[in-house]
């Protein structure tokens, strides 16, 4: 059986590690590269680093930071916000990340998805989307909207739709974020989840909602999803990396073990 993965997500603003409840009333928490150095070291699968504020600044995604990232993380991590064109992938690419994740970009230039597909390989395109239920209707059959910008921009896009397209399109990966749940910690949003990752062929990573290992645990029974993104319930120490692989372990769901055999 595949294991599944737990992945830690810090949102970056000012190189402070941010967090905030449906992307407002952030609130800094700490430095990324050393937050992401003790996550890797407690033995979480892979890392997401996204820089909140580069898109509204009009730059790339601080670079920097990524090669420093790069220099203390020996797991694999994505990088998103900032990401304008293919020579923005190729330099995150070149930093140290081993995907990049595009939203906002992608929505409004699908193409770069195939094109970045085919310069780097799927492998290393991950499709970011923020979904919200907006109820049935014509023009959004499944009840999940597309939106864009930090939840602000609504697109008139259905969220099923969008990730059966982006799967034509070349990306690897879906992230997929429901504004609902985001930061709220009373569990992921399993209806849409479980319907992209049934109607996609590539992996999908549940975002927004997780409060409790218990949460995770229901994601993986309840729903098709490969890996679960988690953020405040490890940000704010209520949790830890090697627990809540523990009480994955416990519930019977397959988790990836450390080189020495630890969760």
């Amino acid at each position: 059986m595949l294991t599944k993965r737990l992945i830690v997500c810090l949102d970056v603003r000012n190189r402070k590690v941010t967090k905030g409840v449906k992307f407002k009333g952030n609130i800094d928490i700490g430095d990324p590269v050393e937050m992401g150095a003790r996550y890797s070291d407690d033995g979480v699968d892979e890392l997401v680093f996204y820089d909140i504020t580069a898109s509204a600044e009009n730059r790339p995604c601080d670079m920097e930071m990524i090669r420093q990232i790069a220099k203390r993380v020996f797991i694999p991590f994505a990088v998103g916000g900032g990401i304008r064109n293919l020579d923005d992938m190729h330099e995150a690419l070149l930093a140290g990340a081993e995907k990049v994740s595009v939203n906002s970009l992608a929505v409004l230039h699908p193409e770069i998805i195939a094109e970045g597909a085919k310069a780097f390989g799927r492998q290393c395109i991950v499709l970011g989307m923020d979904a919200k239920f907006v109820g049935v209707s014509d023009k959004i059959p499944s009840g999940y909207e597309v939106f864009i910008r930090g939840g602000r921009q609504a697109m008139g896009i259905d969220a099923l739709e969008w990730a059966k397209r982006a799967e034509e399109l070349g990306v690897g990966e879906i992230c997929l974020n429901s504004i609902d749940t985001d930061g709220v910690k009373n569990g992921y949003e399993l209806t849409i989840t479980d319907m992209i990752a049934k109607a996609v062929q590539v992996p999908v990573i549940a975002s927004g909602g997780a409060g409790t290992p218990a949460h995770i645990v229901d994601l993986f029974r309840k729903t098709s999803a490969d890996a679960a993104l988690v953020a405040s319930m490890v940000h704010f120490g209520d949790y830890t990396v090697p627990g809540i692989k523990g009480e994955m372990l416990a519930a019977g769901i397959p988790v990836r073990k450390k080189m020495n055999g630890e969760v």
